[in-house]
Formats: C-alpha cells, structure tokens, sequence
C-alpha cells in the first residue's frame, strides 16, 4: 500500500480540518453560552430599564392562581415548591389544567390514531387506557419537573458558599447590608443571583430583611437557606457582627458539603440502581402499549389479568418506599 497516495493525503487534510472547524465551532458556541449564563436574569432586566417593581413581577412566581384549584392543599403546595423550585413561572393552576387537559387527550385521541378502538372493551380495557394516559399526562409531567427542581436546588447549595464569601466580604468593605446583597448578585450567576436579586428588590420595594430572607426560605427550602435565615435573625435580635458569623457559617456549610459529597459517592450505586427500577417498568408498559397495544389486549379478559396488575402496582409501590428508605442518607 502506497502511504503517500495523493487521494489519501486529501482525503486525511479534509477530514483534520472539519475537525478542527467543528471543534471550534463548538468551543465557540460553549463560549458565548457560558458567558450569557453569567448574567442572571435579574441583571438582564436592569440592563434593559426595568423597575423594582417590574423586576419583582418578572421573577417571582405568582400563586394566586392556585387558589382556585378544587384539589388537596397539599398538592397545590407541594406543586409550587416544586416550581419555584425549578424556576418554572408557570402557575399551579395552568400546570394542572394543561397535565388534565393532556391526560385527556391522550385517552381519546390514542385509540382513534393507533386503530386499538374496537379492541377497548370492559372496565379492565379502560383502566389500562387511564393508566397510560395518566403516565404520560401528569406522572411524566410531574418527574420531569422535580428533576428539574433537584438539578436547580443542587446547583444552589453549591453556589451559596461562594456567594456567602461574597457577602461577608462586602460586609468587612464597609458597605451596608443592602449593598453587599447587590454585589452579590452582580457577581452570582443563577440561580443564586435570581434568588437573591428577589430578596433585593422586596428590600427596595418595602420588606425588611428578615421578612425578605423569609420569603427566600419558604421558596427554595434548603437546610443551608434555612440556617442561613436563621442566623441572621438571631444576630438582629442578639446583635454583634454579622459577617463573622456567615463566615463561621460557610465553614460549616463547606465541610457539610464535603461530608455529602463522600456519602453521596458512597450511595451513587445504590440511587442508580433506585432511579433504574422505579423509573424502567413505568417506561417499559408505556413503550409496548404505545407500540404495540395488542400485546396487552389480546390477554386482557382473562380473569387474572387485572388482579395481577394490581398486585404488581402494589408491589411496585412497596419496592419505591423501601428502596427510598433504603438510598436516602440525611447528612
């Protein structure tokens, strides 16, 4: 073979520079991403001539809506944490008429699309079709939401040291409570500099900054929010210097962190193998009744077939709760 063929030396120069190109494409791209990322959303809304008041509005989530809702107060507030935590304005009330409007949608129009019409027939028949349709209309909604949440809460607790450093040393420079909080979001990306840029412009729009750091709490809803809150309001009552005690505070938050980080790695087969098994059979059923339904109806009026189905569901459940007792670790 004639390595210095002039085909193949074209062929290797042309291949080496799309390389090359699409490597800096990509470099570039990740860039300018990451540079747009910096900037929270609070700064983006000052940049362009908002108001306190406006900026408010924009980034806080308003849940007036779900007062309406005709459902359980404690999945209306299990739903708004779930959002705010995410950094989904979306109000609950939308949320649920949409996963509703979803479910039944996918209830009726599925049979129509799939030609399984004439083979729905008895209760079992029906309530295989509600329980897809509930799976993808709220189930899925629902878990891909709290993924987003905990994806966004574990981005927040890894940025609340940085940003406490930053805060105390805006205290022992001098500036005021207020000030040093600006600086603080002039510097944080989000979902920090969102969050506190809300604590800012409550401050500026007429709280104090117990009720403001409240507000953050009862959003976000950390441990490290939590002691953060705590102590600056023992220090408003109690007096002496406040940076010194978020200082003595990050310390603590920093080896709790790193504490997490070891149980965490320690853990990470076990909550694999959980996210695996919960998450597997749910998306096995809806992938074959979606593709191929017959394999369901065709045995769906033998008498064993619904009570098997229960008893699997209950079993299902049984494994969720002791696998979750089992990989969940408080640090």
């Amino acid at each position: 073979m004639n390595y210095l063929d002039p085909q193949l030396i074209f062929y290797t120069v042309v291949f080496v520079a799309t390389m090359l190109l699409a490597q800096g494409v990509f470099t570039f791209v990740a860039e300018r991403d990451q540079a747009a990322k910096r900037v929270n959303d609070r700064m983006k809304l000052i940049a362009s001539g908002a108001t306190n008041e406006e900026v408010l509005s924009a980034l806080r989530r308003d849940p007036v809506g779900a007062r309406s809702l005709f459902a359980p107060p404690r999945v209306v507030e299990y739903l708004e944490v779930r959002l705010t935590q995410a950094g989904i304005k979306m109000p609950v009330e939308r949320l649920v008429v949409m996963m509703l409007g979803a479910t039944l949608t996918i209830g009726i129009v599925f049979p129509l699309i799939g030609g399984i019409a004439g083979l729905i027939h008895g209760l079992a028949g029906y309530m295989l079709l509600v329980i897809f349709a509930v799976v993808l209309g709220i189930v899925a909604p629902l878990m891909v939401i709290a993924r987003k949440a905990d994806k966004r809460m574990a981005k927040f607790e890894e940025q609340f040291p940085i940003s406490l450093d930053i805060f105390v040393r805006g205290l022992r420079a001098g500036h005021p409570v207020t000030s040093a909080l600006e600086l603080l979001v002039a510097e944080v990306p989000d979902p920090i500099g969102s969050e506190f840029g809300i604590v800012v412009a409550e401050m500026h729009y007429g709280y104090d900054l117990r009720g403001a750091l409240a507000n953050l709490a009862a959003r976000v809803r950390t441990q490290d929010i939590q002691m953060f809150v705590v102590s600056v309001a023992i220090q408003a009552e109690t007096g002496g210097s406040l940076a010194d005690i978020l200082d003595g505070l990050s310390r603590v938050i920093r080896e709790r962190a790193s504490m997490a980080l070891k149980v965490r790695a320690l853990a990470s087969e076990g909550k694999m193998t959980g996210t695996l098994l919960t998450f597997l059979p749910i998306g096995t059923f809806c992938f074959v009744f979606a593709t191929q339904p017959e394999f369901y109806l065709s045995v769906i009026d033998d008498p064993i077939f619904m009570p098997a189905v229960m008893g699997i569901g209950v079993w299902y459940a049984m494994g969720i709760i002791m696998l979750k007792k089992m990989i969940k670790i408080k640090v």
